[in-house]
């Protein structure tokens, strides 16, 4: 059963901006330039999006000199895909049940 916990990432993620910054974080650690020149947003906008994933666990930060690279949390996005497939496993188990109506 998914959670409040889970369901606030869902709505995290469902973000299209936000979706691109964790594919593009999946593949490199990088700076909000890269993710700039990468998106095409503007360095403002960009930069609230990083505030949401971080604050929602997703990203982390690694401060170096002036610049400041974003992580991908692999663990949290590997936790949600399991949700996600012990719902597609039960759905498997589930196509036989079927609820009679009153």
């Amino acid at each position: 059963m998914m959670t409040s916990v889970d369901t606030d990432l869902i709505r995290v993620l469902a973000d299209p901006l936000r979706l691109q910054i964790v594919t593009l974080l999946a593949r490199e650690t990088l700076c909000t330039t890269h993710l700039v020149e990468e998106t095409g947003a503007k360095q403002t906008n960009l930069s609230n999006h990083l505030r949401v994933l971080r604050e929602a666990g997703v990203v982390e930060t690694e401060p170096c000199g002036r610049f400041t690279y974003y992580r991908l949390k692999p663990d949290v996005i590997a936790q949600l895909a399991g949700r996600f497939a012990d719902l597609a496993e039960s759905a498997r188990r589930a196509t036989e049940n079927k609820r009679a109506c009153p």
